[in-house]
């Protein structure tokens, strides 16, 4: 079975206190993105045993850490299912706000469950999906959605883009996460996201941010330069993605997009 994890990008991500569970209570809204890895998941041939291999762009850290590898290893010990092979072709840059690695985690689940028909409910997939990290669920479900607590609360919400494009550059720069919560020692009172993510794209840049980006800007100054070039270039909004280092910028349609120009930058429109 070959399946296309996508990725997503944060419209607003505003982080509001510290967990006594060491993570963070969160407020943002999750955007699928049609930028996809390539998974293939096969039944292992009798007598072989479980197996992983990898090709693409270049994952950071162990093989056996691969969440492709946890996501296996999760149903074989909860549910007793036999070897696989598990093929991962990387497109999405890693470690770049994109949320590439939690849809590859969600994506194996989903595979798995249709393989074996373990009729899994989505509660339950949602369920299995926390465990293998925050941003998982929302995979499960796909769809636009307002996230809270610490990214496993999902309420799909309505949000019409098809007047715009939209265009995410990435320069190439893998950006830690856990890092980056690490630097976050102040935390500031929710801006009402859910209430402004109903205006349009044209009143964001006033009443919509991003919490990381004063953090990872003055560690990546680059990144503050994509943001506003794609400013100066006509975009309605631009933002960090998550932690970065993934920029985007959202675009009137009339606005030619192709000449825009980033150099040694990954860049996606859609």
């Amino acid at each position: 079975m070959i399946v296309f994890p996508n990725c997503k990008i944060n419209i607003g991500l505003q982080i509001l206190s510290k967990r006594n569970d060491g993570y963070h209570n969160l407020e943002s809204v999750f955007m699928p993105v049609p930028l996809t890895d390539v998974l293939e998941v096969i039944p292992a041939p009798p007598q072989q045993p479980f197996s992983f291999s990898q090709s693409g762009l270049k994952i950071h850290g162990a093989v056996n850490d691969n969440i492709c590898i946890k996501a296996y290893g999760l149903l074989a010990e909860k549910l007793n299912i036999p070897p696989v092979h598990i093929h991962l072709h990387k497109i999405i840059p890693t470690g770049g706000g994109l949320g590439g690695g939690s849809s590859n985690g969600a994506f194996t689940l989903l595979a798995l469950n249709y393989i074996f028909n373990l009729n899994l409910s989505e509660d339950k997939l949602l369920a299995f999906a926390l465990q293998l990290g925050s941003d998982c669920p929302f995979f499960i479900k796909n769809k636009t959605c307002f996230v809270s607590g610490r990214g496993e609360l999902l309420e799909p919400i309505l949000l019409d883009l098809s007047q715009y494009k939209i265009v995410i550059v990435n320069p190439g720069v893998s950006v830690s996460t856990a890092g980056m919560f690490g630097k976050i020692n102040s935390y500031k009172k929710g801006n009402h996201l859910k209430d402004a993510i109903q205006l349009s794209p044209e009143h964001w840049q006033k009443s919509i941010t991003n919490d990381f980006e004063d953090v990872v800007f003055s560690l990546y100054p680059s990144l503050k330069m994509i943001k506003e070039k794609l400013y100066s270039t006509g975009a309605t909004y631009a933002s960090l993605s998550g932690s970065g280092s993934t920029v985007y910028g959202i675009f009137e349609k009339r606005i030619n997009t192709d000449k825009i120009f980033f150099s040694d930058c990954f860049v996606y429109q859609f």
